[in-house]
């Protein structure tokens, strides 16, 4: 049997450039960096956004966590995730689908 090393060697500290890390041309590893960034930018703006449709929803209903559990057919401490808008507990996919069972559906223009 193998022993596989499972200890942390190294962590980029936050706002660090992985590119740079990893040895690419400082050119390269800023160009590499900044285009993740608007990636990553991008994607928690969208689930802010759907995050926030969800929270409105709950609150426009009255719901109380429970029965919005209910309805969306998850655990109530997911709804409390939902209402304090945690977006980094969940992904877009499982947001649009929430929102479908909430019956309102997610259109997506690209553009």
């Amino acid at each position: 049997m193998n022993n596989i090393d499972t200890t942390i060697q190294h962590i980029t500290p936050a706002g660090g450039n992985l590119f740079a890390e990893l040895g690419f041309a400082p050119e390269e590893a800023q160009r590499y960096h900044a285009e993740s960034q608007k990636q990553i930018d991008t994607t928690l703006m969208l689930k802010e956004q759907l995050i926030a449709e969800l929270g409105s929803w709950i609150e426009s209903k009255q719901l109380k966590q429970a029965e919005a559990a209910a309805i969306l057919h998850i655990s109530r401490p997911r709804v409390s995730d939902v209402v304090n808008k945690k977006t980094n507990k969940f992904t877009i996919d499982t947001l649009i689908s929430l929102l479908g069972r909430a019956d309102k559906p997610v259109t997506i223009h690209i553009g």
